[in-house]
C-alpha cells in the first residue's frame, strides 16, 4: 500500500520564492527499488542553481530539488529482472541515497543501486552530508586530478562541504596545500579545525588574488601548483592557472562567482559576469603543458556501477564523518537555501525531518 509524503516542489525554475511545500501520495516501490523514510537531506549549490534556472541539468517543468539524503528503508519492491535480490538491504536498514533530484521529501522510492549503508557511528545528518560533496572531492582530486604525494594543491572554497572533504583527503596524501575562502571567519575555522597554518589560508581578494597566491606559495616553498580544485572561477581562475607548474591541472566543477545573492537572478549583472568568464587558448595550453578539466557530478547517476568502488575508496581516504555546520528543520527549506546562498555557511547545510 502506498503512503502520503511531504515534498518541496518548485513549479517553474527561476526564483527561490516559487518553492512550495506540498503533500502527495507515494506509490509502492517498484522492481529493484526501496522506499526510504527520509531523516535528513543534504543541500548543495546545485539545488540553488537548479531552482534559479541556472543549472544545465535542471528538469523541465515542476520538480523536487535535492541530490542526496539519509534515512531508513521501510519497504522493498520485488527484485529487478536479472538483478541481485535487494543487494543485501533489508527493511530497517539505515542508508545514504544519491538522487537525480527529488531528495527534498519525507519519503521516496529509489533504485537500490543508489543506496549504501550508513557507517554505524554516523548520524543521519552526517550521512546526508556525505555523498555529493565527498564524491566530488574524490573524483576531482583522485580520478581527474591524478593526485600524487608531494603535489602542491590549491583548494578553493575550502571551508565548504567539498573543500573540507578535499582537505581531509589531502591530509593523508603528503601534499602541500593552499586553501582559499571568502570570509575571515572561514579562515579562522580552517586554522583552528584543519591543522592549517595561517599563511596557507587566503581570504580571496578579487583585485589582489595573484599577489596573495605568490605569498602563500613562497611561504610553502613552492614554485607553483600541480593541481587546482576550483568551484569559484570568475576572476580567481586565471591567477591560479598562471601559477600552474608544467603538467599542472585545473579541475573545475563549479562557478560560485556566478551565484546570485537574491531570490531572483539579476540577469543583466549575471550576463556581464558570464561574458567576462575565463577564456583559455588551447594552443597556448600545449606550449605551457597545462590542463583544464571540467566535470558535473550529475553524470554519476548514469554510472551507478562505479559507485561501490568510489564509496570503498572514500572509506579509506576520509578519516572522519562530514562536518555539518548548520541544520534546519524540513519545513525551513527556503531559509536553509538562503543561508547557503549567502556564502556564510561552513561545512554542510542539512535539513532534518
Amino acid at each position: 500500500m502506498g503512503l502520503t509524503r511531504e515534498v518541496w516542489r518548485i513549479g517553474r525554475a527561476g526564483a527561490l520564492d516559487r518553492l512550495r511545500r506540498q503533500t502527495e501520495a507515494l506509490a509502492d516501490p517498484g522492481p529493484g527499488q526501496a522506499r526510504v523514510a527520509v531523516r535528513a537531506v543534504g543541500l548543495n549549490f546545485a539545488d540553488l542553481f537548479a531552482c534559479l534556472g541556472l543549472y544545465s541539468a535542471t528538469p523541465a517543468g515542476p520538480f523536487v530539488p535535492g541530490l542526496e539524503f539519509a534515512g531508513v528503508v521501510e519497504a522493498l519492491g520485488p527484485p529487478a529482472a536479472g538483478g541481485m535480490p535487494h543487494c543485501g538491504l533489508r527493511s530497517g536498514d539505515r542508508v545514504i541515497g544519491l538522487t537525480r533530484f527529488g531528495a527534498y521529501a519525507t519519503a521516496l522510492n529509489l533504485d537500490l543501486r543508489y543506496l549504501t549503508p550508513i557507517p554505524p557511528a554516523w548520524s543521519f545528518a552526517e550521512a546526508a552530508a556525505f555523498p555529493v560533496q565527498a564524491l566530488t572531492a574524490w573524483y576531482g582530486l583522485i580520478e581527474l586530478g591524478a593526485l600524487a604525494p608531494g603535489d602542491g594543491v590549491l583548494v578553493h572554497s575550502a571551508a565548504g562541504g567539498v573543500g573540507l572533504n578535499a582537505l581531509s583527503i589531502l591530509a593523508g596524501k603528503g601534499t602541500r596545500v593552499v586553501a582559499t575562502v571568502g570570509r575571515p571567519a572561514k579562515r579562522d575555522f580552517l586554522v583552528a579545525h584543519c591543522e592549517l597554518a595561517p599563511e596557507q589560508v587566503i581570504v580571496r581578494d578579487r583585485r589582489g588574488f595573484g599577489r596573495q597566491l605568490d605569498r602563500a606559495l613562497g611561504a610553502l616553498g613552492l614554485e607553483g601548483f600541480d593541481l587546482v580544485l576550483d568551484a569559484v572561477a570568475g576572476p580567481f581562475f586565471r591567477p591560479a592557472y598562471d601559477r600552474l607548474r608544467p603538467e599542472g591541472r585545473v579541475v573545475l566543477y563549479g562557478a560560485a562567482d556566478l551565484m546570485p545573492r537574491r531570490a531572483r537572478p539579476n540577469y543583466l549583472r549575471l550576463g556581464f559576469r558570464y561574458l567576462c568568464r575565463p577564456r583559455i587558448d588551447p594552443l597556448q595550453m600545449i606550449a605551457e603543458n597545462r590542463s583544464v578539466m571540467g566535470f558535473n557530478l550529475i553524470w554519476l547517476w548514469e554510472q551507478a556501477d562505479r559507485l561501490p568502488r568510489a564509496y570503498d575508496q572514500l572509506a579509506t581516504l576520509l578519516a572522519r564523518p562530514p562536518f555539518v555546520g548548520r541544520s534546519f528543520l524540513f519545513r525551513e527549506a527556503p531559509t536553509a537555501l538562503r543561508h547557503l546562498q549567502s556564502g556564510e555557511s561552513i561545512g554542510k547545510v542539512v535539513l532534518e525531518v
